[in-house]
């Protein structure tokens, strides 16, 4: 369901990068939020097509593909589709960030003692700490369009968490997964 990473490098403006203490990374929220930015121009503008199903992008199931990869910095493009759930999850020791380049998303996200929801649309942002536990799914548009978001993830997922909440409304960790993949 991958396709191959893309042999062009992701085109970016340079970026100050501010030296970490004791992150997983040199790079910080405002970095990959910029790099999900610059990702979701590079696919509006049509650079990307060539990564894209020639079909089209699915509309009965979940699709995603490396938009750039390195040692520092995954950049994926991920297509989502109704009744599809990450589940409540974690980025393992990344921290991550997306940019909703079409349609709709609903986030719901655990801020240490309840559920919380929002709603991203085409052009909104969110950034991901270390131990943001959220669930990412499609939301319904009046104008029925592919939803389509850039996220990126530094350093690289290696793996996520999954998570209940409990009668008591704390987390419980189900399970650890490793993964090479995004959003579950």
């Amino acid at each position: 369901m991958v396709s191959a990473v893309s042999t062009r490098p992701l085109t970016l403006p340079p970026v100050a990068i501010a030296p970490a203490v004791s992150a997983p990374t040199r790079l910080r929220l405002p970095d990959l939020l910029h790099a999900t930015d610059a990702g979701a121009d590079e696919v509006l503008s049509g650079r990307y097509d060539h990564l894209l199903p020639k079909r089209g992008v699915p509309s009965d199931d979940r699709w995603f593909t490396r938009m750039y990869g390195d040692d520092e910095l995954d950049i994926w493009l991920i297509s989502w589709v109704p009744d599809r759930s990450t589940e409540l999850h974690d980025h393992g020791g990344s921290l991550g960030a997306l940019t909703v380049v079409s349609g709709s998303l609903s986030e719901t996200r655990w801020d240490g003692e309840a559920l919380r929801r929002r709603r991203l649309s085409a052009g909104d942002q969110a950034g991901f700490p270390l131990g943001w536990v959220h669930d990412v799914v499609w939301a319904p548009d009046p104008v029925p369009t592919p939803t389509l978001s850039v996220h990126a993830y530094s350093p690289p997922l290696t793996a996520m968490s999954f998570y209940e909440v409990t009668d008591r409304q704390t987390l419980r960790r189900n399970r650890t997964e490793l993964t090479e993949h995004p959003e579950g």
